[in-house]
C-alpha cells in the first residue's frame, strides 16, 4: 500500500553508506553465482559521486572476503569527450584509481569508452563498442547514477528509447553540475561518448543509485511519474527487473515519504503530525488556527481528526509546538523558565564551538545566530575545517602578490632581491598553468592565506576573539583537486582534540550535504567520529549539538528545533560579515546549480522561511535562520 504510487521497485536506506553495502552485495552475489556456474560476469559499471562507496565496499569484499575479479568483463557508460584517459577527470583515470587497480580484474575484460579517438572513427568505434557488449553475451548487471536533468549515463532529456552507444552533446544544466571538477563551467567538454537508453535497457538487470537532498526532485518523476524522453530515467519503468537504490535523503519527494498520510495508514508521531498540518497548510493556504475539519478530510487526513481531534485541538497542539522553536537567544534566556525553549538557560555563559566546513559557512548559514550568541556574552568559538584553497581565484593569487610586493619595495627594499626569484616562480607557475592543472604547493598555501585572512576578517566584525578562531586544516581536503583524500584518523583526532580543548555547552555544525563537491558531507562524518572518540568524556553530558544548513538549501520546517529571528539590521550585519570573503564575492568558483552570490541565497532563504511562519499564523519577521538538534 505504501509504495502505490511507485513504478518500479525503490528501496530505501538510512545513509548512502548502507545503501552502497547494499548494492556491493547484490554485485557481488552476480559475480559469485556467475563463479559457480564458470561462467563470465558482465557488469556495467558507472563513475561519478554515487558510485564510490559501491566501490570501496568492493575492494574490501576483494582484500578481507576473496572476492575475485577474474571472471568478470566490465563496460563503462561513458566518458567525456575530447578527454585524455590520464586527466584528473578522466573516467578511466576514476575507475582505476576506485576500483581496476585495487582488485584482481584481467586488464583486457575492462572496457571504458575512449576519449581520445579521432572524431571521423567515433560512428564506427561506438558500433564496435555496442559488438563487444553483444558477444560478450550481454550486461548481467548495469549500474546507473543519475544527474539532475533525469539523464543515466549521458543520455539528457530528449534521447530515444532505442538510442544506442554515440557521440552527445551535454545539457546545461549537466556542464554546471560538472563545473566544479573542471575548475569552471568553461573548462567542461561539451561533448561525451555514452551508451544509449537502448543499450542499458538490454541488460538483464539494472540498478540505480542516488544519494542526497540534491538529487530528490529528480527522483520522484523517476519513480512515479510517466515515462518520458524528457526524464530518460523512467525508460526503466519499462525494465522487467530494474531497482533503484535510495538514501533517506534522495527519497524524500516520493510520496510515502514526503506525504505517508496519503499512501495508506500512518503512524502520527508529533512530528508527522507536525509535517503533515504544515503541508495541509500550504496546500489550502490558510494559518494553522483556521484550518477545519472539512480541510482535513477534503485532503486525505480524516485519520488524524478520528484519532486526535477534533481539528481545533490539532491545530493549537502543532502551534505551540510550532512558536515554541522561536527564540532570539540561541544559547538559551538566563533566569527565566526555559521548559518551553529550544535551549536551556543554564549554564550561562555557555561555551560554543561553531565548526565551519569552508571559511565562509559560518557566516553564509548562521551569521545572525554567530552574532547573537557573541552579543549574549557567550564564549564563541569557530573552527575552520579546512583552508578552502581550491575555491580561490588564479587572479586574486596574483593580486595579493602584487600588493606584497609594492609592499617590499615601499617599506622593505632589503627584501625585493631575495624575494624576487619567489615572485617569478610564482608568476610563471600560473601563467603556464592549464585548464583544471593542479597548482603547486605555493600557490595552494598562498591561496589558504587568502582565506584565512577573509575568515579572520569576518570573525573581527562579528565580535569573535583572536583567540577563539581556530584553523584546523584537515588533511583530507589538502590534495589540491575537488577530489579528496579519504578520512583518516589524524582528521578525526584533530576534531577530537579541540572538542576536548574547549569543552562546550553547545556545538553548531554544517547539515548541509548538497554542496558541489562533498566537503560537508565529510567534515560532518569527521565530527560524528570525533564525538564517538569523546562521548564517555563528562562534559558530554552537557553538550547539545546543533546542526545549521547552508548555501545550498534550508532545513523543511517540519524538522525545526530552533528557529531565531534576524531583525532588518542584523540581516545587514550578516550579509556584510558574508562580505568580508571577497575571493567569494561576486562569482565563486563553485557555485553549484545556483549561479546567484552566496548573501544573495541566504537571504532569500532567511526571508522565504520568516514568511512561511508568518503564513502559519506565527509573529512576522524579517528573516530566520533554522536549526535542527541532533540526538545521539
Amino acid at each position: 500500500m505504501n509504495t502505490r504510487f511507485e513504478k518500479i521497485k525503490t528501496e530505501i536506506y538510512s545513509n548512502s553508506h548502507e545503501a552502497s553495502k547494499a548494492v556491493a552485495t547484490e554485485i557481488a552475489s552476480v559475480i559469485k553465482a556467475k563463479q559457480k556456474s564458470k561462467k563470465n560476469c558482465v557488469l556495467g559499471l558507472a563513475t561519478g559521486s554515487s558510485p564510490v562507496g559501491v566501490y570501496e565496499e568492493l575492494v574490501r569484499m576483494h582484500r578481507e572476503e576473496g572476492l575475485s575479479f577474474k571472471n568478470v568483463i566490465t563496460f563503462n557508460l561513458d566518458e567525456y569527450y575530447p578527454m585524455q584517459k590520464d586527466s584528473l577527470q578522466s573516467y578511466n583515470r576514476f575507475m582505476n584509481e576506485h576500483l581496476f587497480d585495487r582488485i584482481d580484474i584481467i586488464r583486457k575484460n575492462v572496457h571504458i569508452p575512449d576519449g581520445t579517438i579521432p572524431e571521423n572513427t567515433i560512428h564506427s568505434y561506438c558500433r564496435e563498442f555496442e559488438d563487444k557488449i553483444k558477444k560478450a553475451g550481454g550486461i548481467d548487471l548495469q549500474i546507473l547514477g543519475i544527474g539532475r536533468t533525469g539523464h543515466i549515463g549521458f543520455n539528457e532529456p530528449g534521447s530515444p528509447v532505442n538510442s544506442q552507444t554515440r557521440l552527445i552533446t551535454l545539457d546545461h544544466l549537466t556542464i554546471t553540475d560538472a563545473a566544479s571538477d573542471f575548475f569552471g563551467e568553461e573548462n567542461v567538454p561539451r561533448r561525451a561518448i555514452t551508451m544509449g537508453i537502448g543499450s542499458i535497457l538490454n541488460s538483464k538487470k539494472i540498478i540505480l543509485m542516488a544519494w542526497g537532498e540534491g538529487k530528490s526532485a529528480i527522483i520522484r518523476p523517476t519513480v512515479e511519474g510517466e515515462i518520458s524522453d524528457s526524464v530518460p530515467a523512467t525508460y526503466l519503468q519499462k525494465h522487467p527487473d530494474a531497482k533503484i537504490f535510495l538514501d533517506k535523503a534522495s527519497s524524500s519527494e516520493l510520496t510515502r515519504i514526503k506525504t505517508p498520510w496519503l499512501v495508506g495508514d500512518c503512524e502520527w508521531t508529533d512530528r508527522v503530525i507536525r509535517k503533515a498540518v504544515v503541508w495541509l497548510c500550504d496546500r489550502v493556504e490558510k494559518p494553522i488556527l483556521k484550518l477545519t475539519e472539512r480541510d482535513y478530510n477534503d485532503n486525505g487526513m480524516s485519520d488524524l481528526v478520528t484519532q486526535y481531534g477534533p481539528a481545533y485541538n490539532i491545530n493549537i497542539k502543532v502551534f505551540n509546538d510550532l512558536q515554541h522553536t522561536i527564540t532570539g537567544w540561541p544559547g538559551g534566556k538566563p533566569k527565566t523558565d526555559d521548559s518551553n525553549r529550544p535551549e536551556r538557560a543554564k549554564p550561562y555563559p555557555k561555551k560554543v564551538l561553531v565548526f565551519s566546513p569552508h571559511p565562509d559557512d559560518d557566516v553564509i548559514s548562521m551569521g545572525g545566530t554567530l552574532l547573537r550568541l557573541v552579543q549574549q556574552g557567550h564564549e564563541v568559538h569557530v573552527a575552520y575545517q579546512t583552508s578552502g584553497s581550491i575555491a580561490v581565484f588564479d587572479d586574486d593569487v596574483v593580486r595579493f602578490l602584487d600588493f606584497v610586493d609594492e609592499l617590499d619595495k615601499s617599506y622593505f627594499p632589503e627584501k625585493v632581491r631575495n624575494d624576487e626569484k619567489f615572485y617569478n616562480k610564482i608568476f610563471k607557475s600560473l601563467s603556464n598553468k592549464k585548464p583544471a592543472e593542479v597548482d603547486s604547493p605555493e600557490i595552494i598555501n598562498i591561496k589558504a592565506i587568502i582565506r584565512r585572512g577573509e575568515a579572520k576578517a569576518a570573525c573581527r566584525y562579528m565580535k569573535v576573539k583572536k583567540e577563539n578562531i581556530h584553523f584546523l586544516e584537515m588533511p583530507f581536503y589538502e590534495t589540491g583537486t575537488v577530489r579528496k583524500k579519504p578520512l583518516s584518523k589524524k582528521d578525526i583526532s584533530i576534531i577530537a582534540d579541540l572538542l576536548r580543548e574547549i569543552e562546550p555547552h553547545q556545538v553548531y555544525a554544517a547539515g548541509d550535504l548538497s554542496d558541489p563537491h562533498g566537503t560537508h558531507r565529510v567534515c560532518f562524518e569527521a565530527i560524528l567520529k570525533a564525538f564517538e572518540v569523546v562521548k564517555k568524556d563528562k562534559w558530554m553530558k552537557d553538550c547539545y549539538f546543533w546542526l545549521y544548513r547552508g548555501a545550498w538549501q534550508e532545513w523543511d520546517i517540519n524538522d525545526v528545533d530552533m528557529a531565531v529571528p534576524l531583525s532588518p539590521h542584523e540581516l545587514i550585519q550578516k550579509r556584510r560579515a558574508i562580505f568580508k570573503h571577497q575571493s567569494q564575492k561576486d562569482k565563486a568558483l563553485f557555485p553549484g546549480f545556483d549561479s546567484r552570490e552566496f548573501w544573495q541565497r541566504a537571504e532569500e532563504r532567511n526571508r522565504k522561511t520568516a514568511d512561511f511562519y508568518d503564513k502559519l499564523g506565527m509573529a512576522e519577521y524579517e528573516a530566520m535562520e533554522l536549526f535542527v538538534k541532533y540526538n545521539f
